[in-house]
């Protein structure tokens, strides 16, 4: 099989996060033969891949591609069959939840649906501070509760909410009130690294907007390193620094978003663009 085609790219930052031959597999049960295991399908195939510290690298591909589910390793919701997913230098692939667990506050995700992930039943403030609970020390102290629910506050300002909108629900908030909260739940423990994937495939133009110019500067003032998971290219092409394309599992091209778009190396690549129109934005629609 031929090598993936690299885009060059000149003094590359150094990775929060250093790929090699991934590969991950699940269990076919639609065609389980009746007394046998169920086949497997490869939706990972040897990856290779950094994603550089203090930059945002989109991730992009056709449905089924495997992108979503290389987040999900990235993240260690998902354990690799094969190779290494080096985190600051560290193998996390085959860490088991012990071991995982002093790394996870450094490891958030945002999640495509805010609704269905936010509970229904807590107050704002609640969901926010939910992380801070799980990882501080003292969880179970008045004090500390205290504490909590003000860093949740302050969270919420920095996502560009009121603090009043703590004492809401989820249902009294827009979908574009629901994921900036979803971001604050994401950023209160300060992580080195998030996840965002779909994030705003379902919010209209202006609250699309909205969250990723909210995003693109908290990425700047925190200086965090965020795979943005979208079959939306025009979005990568304004708010990420590189692009990965995978197709059933493969990387066809990696490296800068202006070298990628400029000058894309794979056909798959080609087609991608020309099926997604690619408007000229203004660059003050992210300020």
């Amino acid at each position: 099989m031929a090598a993936p085609l690299i885009c060059p790219q000149t003094a590359p930052a150094p990775a929060l996060f250093s790929v090699r031959g991934l590969r991950l597999s699940f269990p076919d049960t639609a065609h389980k033969p009746l007394f046998a295991p169920a086949p497997r399908i490869e939706v990972l195939k040897g990856l290779d891949l950094d994603l550089p510290r203090g930059q945002i690298t989109g991730i992009v591909g056709e449905s089924g591609s495997g992108k979503s589910t290389l987040g999900r390793v990235l993240v260690r919701l998902l354990r690799p069959d094969a190779g290494q997913v080096l985190l600051n230098g560290q193998d996390i692939a085959t860490l088991d939840e012990a071991a995982l667990r002093p790394l996870r506050r450094n490891l958030q995700m945002i999640f495509q649906d805010p609704m269905s992930s936010l509970n229904p039943r807590h107050k704002i403030w609640r969901i926010v501070a939910a992380p801070l609970a799980r990882y501080a020390n003292d969880t179970s102290s008045r004090s500390g509760s205290a504490a909590r629910r003000d860093q949740a506050l302050r969270a919420l300002e920095r996502v560009g909410l009121d603090p009043s909108f703590g004492e809401r629900y989820p249902h009294e908030l827009s979908g574009g009130q629901r994921q900036r909260v979803g971001i604050a739940r994401a950023i209160a423990l300060e992580p080195e690294f998030i996840l965002a994937d779909e994030i705003v495939s379902g919010l209209d133009v202006s609250s699309q907007a909205q969250v990723l110019s909210l995003l693109k500067s908290l990425a700047q003032e925190m200086n965090l390193t965020i795979a943005f998971i979208s079959h939306d290219l025009s979005v990568i092409r304004h708010l990420c620094d590189n692009v990965i394309v995978l197709n059933r599992g493969e990387i066809l091209e990696n490296g800068s978003v202006e070298q990628v778009f400029a000058a894309p190396q794979s056909e798959i690549t080609r087609l991608l663009l020309d099926a997604i129109p690619l408007p000229e934005l203004d660059d003050k629609w992210f300020d």
